[in-house]
């Protein structure tokens, strides 16, 4: 049996640019996708914090080095510029490689320039 996991996420990104009539779903700047292991037209989910919004779409590279990260098309609707998103990518996995994954976890800030990266999120404890 095989199990749906986070492989990677950009966490906190922020969207530069809503193209309605741009060919395509969401262009990532390229060097994002390298760091983050994710791959041009590979299926994403965004979560848009601003807004609550969760969407399903699929990936196209943008310029590396430019911090685009493009909603397009139908897309566009779903978000502002400006607006703080999550974009991630799942993989299924078996027993014995569930045991051995790690995500790649890629902190954006606000500029979508790199924050720091990690494999595992902190134990939430009772606030």
């Amino acid at each position: 049996m095989f199990t749906n996991m986070l492989k990677a996420k950009l966490h906190m990104g922020t969207v530069t640019q809503a193209e309605l009539w741009y060919d395509g779903s969401c262009a990532i700047d390229s060097n994002l996708l390298k760091l983050a292991g994710m791959r041009e037209f590979e299926q994403i989910d965004i979560y848009n914090v601003n807004n609550g919004e969760r969407f399903t779409t699929y990936i196209i590279k943008a310029e590396a080095g430019s911090g685009i990260i493009s909603m397009n098309g139908a897309a566009a609707r779903r978000v502002q510029v400006g607006d703080r998103i999550i974009i991630a990518t799942y993989g299924q996995f078996d027993e014995a490689e569930m045991e051995a994954h790690k995500p790649k976890l890629v902190y954006l800030n606000e500029d979508n320039s790199i924050d720091r990266t990690a494999n595992t999120i902190a134990v939430q404890a009772v606030s």
